[in-house]
């Protein structure tokens, strides 16, 4: 908005006397610019011109700072309109309305609150993750005992099988004794039944009566070889049955023995195997849920990362939108001192203004005393005030302003 003051002087004199005490009216604030131009550049009727002699009742230094005055205001008034105009500038550029950065704050805390979140899961999984470290350093022990007693189980296994292979060749042997025996005893049987064959072919045949020394008594004799090799066959095989029964009795014990190594070793190994099938699918089971579980911290962490930077980036767009806003309220407060500091120095300047008009009123009020007789001349001051924007008026106003002579 710029405030232009167009100004219209009218004078008329009027002849008559004044009173002493005449008093002129303070000019209001408002019309300052047109009262002092009618001290510097008013013209009227009257001793030729308006207050024409007044510049000579003013002393010369009075008057220089009369002009002076003048010309600082007219600066002033320059600087003024500059002003507005940079202002107005300034109210174009100037961004819109304050935004309003509550639900970005919101949505900061949310993610800082999803992040900690994130964090403590994070923390969680990693926990997990040693917990199931340390349940591998523990079963791996175990395993390698196993795995060792197994190793131990199948060599005692192997041990047997070669006393098992040792055994059933004794057996082999004994079994061959045996039929050997048998075979003996068969053909001890069939000499024996021979031997009685021929001994009662020989007794029915041979009747011979002689009348010689008594010989010797075959048949008795046979008789008793034949006793004598039954009780040896018998002997022996008693012997060798003994000895077989009690062979075998052994090694149906050790076989027993062996078989129940055997099949306890067998059960071991199987419950064995079966402990490390179970232990090698949670052993894969850990593994792959650690390999999930560090894919997923992967993934959170570059979320989340993605997220940080865009939350910093925000954060960093929002800190140079401050600053720039603390700029802009450091720049107006600098203007407002300014302006705050002009506006001091016109009002000083006002009074100065004030001050010289009283004196003047006072010189004029001893001019009248000398010169009561002349003719008094009033002088009459209209301005007008228009307030101009952008072109056009939008108030006007009049002002009249009379001085008396």
């Amino acid at each position: 908005m710029t405030a232009t003051i167009r100004q219209f002087t009218s004078s008329s004199s009027i002849k008559g006397s004044s009173g002493l005490g005449a008093a002129r009216p303070a000019p209001p604030a408002g019309c300052l610019a047109a009262w002092s131009s009618c001290y510097s550049f008013g013209s009227g009727s009257g001793y030729g011109s308006s207050f024409g002699g007044v510049d000579g009742l003013l002393a010369g230094g009075e008057k220089a700072t009369m002009q002076n005055l003048n010309d600082r205001l007219a600066s002033y008034l320059d600087k003024v309109r500059l002003e507005v105009k940079i202002r107005d500038w300034y109210q174009r550029q100037a961004p819109g309305p304050a935004h309003d950065y509550s639900q970005y704050y919101r949505t900061i805390q949310e993610l800082q609150n999803k992040i900690l979140t994130a964090t403590v899961d994070n923390a969680n999984i990693l926990q997990q993750i040693d917990n199931a470290h340390l349940a591998a350093a523990d079963f791996r022990p175990k395993f390698e005992t196993e795995q060792a007693l197994r190793l131990s189980v199948e060599a005692d296994i192997n041990g047997l099988r070669r006393v098992l292979d040792e055994l059933t060749l004794a057996r082999a042997d004994l079994e061959m004794h045996i039929e050997n025996l048998k075979e003996e005893l068969a053909y001890l049987k069939k000499n024996h039944e021979e031997v009685r064959w021929l001994g009662q072919k020989v007794g029915g045949e041979i009747n011979v009566e002689m009348d010689a020394a008594p010989g010797v008594d075959l048949s008795h004799i046979l008789n008793e070889m034949r006793d004598q090799y039954e009780k040896m066959a018998e002997k022996n095989h008693k012997v060798a049955e003994d000895w077989f029964f009690s062979k075998t009795e052994e090694l149906n014990c050790k076989v027993a023995t062996n078989s129940e190594l055997v099949q306890s070793g067998k059960s071991e190994i199987l419950e064995l195997r079966r402990t490390m099938q179970a232990l090698e699918i949670e052993l894969q089971s850990q593994l792959s849920m650690k390999a999930s579980l560090e894919g997923n911290l992967v993934e959170t962490g570059n979320r989340y990362c993605l997220q940080l930077s865009q939350i910093q980036g925000l954060i960093g767009s929002m800190e140079e939108q401050l600053a720039q806003l603390c700029c802009d309220m450091e720049q107006q407060n600098q203007e407002y001192k300014i302006l705050l500091d002009v506006k001091t120095r016109l009002e000083q300047e006002i009074a100065t203004y004030r001050h010289l008009l009283e004196g003047e009123d006072a010189h004029l009020t001893q001019y009248k005393k000398e010169h009561k007789h002349l003719p008094v001349t009033t002088r009459q001051v209209c301005s007008i005030v228009e307030e101009v924007q952008d072109g056009k008026v939008i108030s006007s106003r009049e002002q009249v302003h009379q001085t008396t002579r």
